[in-house]
């Protein structure tokens, strides 16, 4: 069969790099002011900061189901047999869901995986899915395979400025405030269905030690039959200088010595929330 992988730009991946990979992407609306935008093709997390800081209405959204199908029918109409479809977590959005009751109409040829994952976890699953496929699985073991190996995966973030997470109603004003007068940082926490506080500590170096030592526990516990060799671990965030994103990187590196540590920087869908200079990481199972 020849079967197309396709994901959404929440995945991180880019247009020019989904090309390379031979995959195919669905770009994400971003909705500034009431004005909706494309991910990757008229906005990008620079715009995107720029009108959180003028503090204009910012929020992420669910594609049109004009978009999928649209997608889906060009990519039927290139020769393909099938599509398996990797959205974002289903625990953060109700795009997979309404991508699964569109997937009824195309008679078993569209696989909507349900991989719970966002972001750099996410993009692990869409190469995963496209080694499975180019190697001849059939589609429905493709999904099988990536909702069996969903949680197998944790991302941990921090935020620069609380006041991000106090407009998108998850901080109040009153613990915002206080927070930054005593240079308390929450750290959240992406593990399948929603974003959860993992902890709360004082100052930058303490977040960034919390957080490696959060990948280590994971490590340790619920990916303890998991051989290392089998994991991946990267940094990520929103950092604007080149010199942040360089730091923790090597931050990262040097505490798992035995990764290939990159820097991912998170997609708008979770820039949105958590605004410029966010730190993240994150670690999840990858067969390939």
């Amino acid at each position: 069969m020849k079967i197309a992988i396709t994901t959404d730009s929440n995945s991180g991946i880019t247009a020019q790099e989904a090309e390379k990979l031979g995959v195919f992407l669905l770009p994400m609306p971003v909705i500034i002011d009431e004005e909706t935008y494309l991910e990757g093709l008229n906005i990008h997390t620079e715009q995107l900061f720029a009108a959180m800081e003028l503090e204009r209405g910012v929020s992420s959204s669910q594609p049109a189901p004009g978009s999928i199908l649209q997608l889906w029918n060009s990519i039927f109409e290139q020769g393909y047999d099938a599509i398996v479809y990797i959205p974002m977590t289903s625990g953060l959005s109700g795009s997979c869901q309404n991508a699964a009751m569109l997937a009824e109409d195309f008679e078993g040829r569209v696989y909507v995986v349900d991989n719970h994952r966002i972001s750099v976890t996410q993009r692990g699953s869409v190469l995963e899915a496209k080694h499975m496929a180019d190697a001849g699985y059939p589609p429905e073991e493709i999904k099988a395979y990536l909702e069996a190996s969903a949680f197998q995966a944790s991302i941990y973030l921090t935020v620069a400025d609380l006041k991000y997470l106090q407009r998108g109603g998850r901080l109040s004003s009153s613990a915002a405030l206080l927070g930054t007068l005593l240079n308390i940082k929450p750290i959240l926490s992406i593990q399948g269905y929603q974003i959860d506080v993992f902890s709360k500590v004082r100052g930058l170096k303490a977040c960034e030690k919390k957080m490696i030592e959060a990948v280590q526990n994971d490590i340790s516990t619920r990916f303890a039959d998991v051989p290392m060799e089998k994991l991946r671990i990267e940094a990520g965030g929103t950092q604007r200088n080149q010199e942040d994103r360089d730091h923790w990187q090597s931050t990262v590196q040097a505490a798992f010595p035995g990764a290939a540590v990159e820097y991912v920087t998170l997609p708008c869908s979770i820039a949105s929330h958590v605004g410029p200079d966010c730190m993240a990481m994150a670690v999840f199972a990858s067969e390939y």
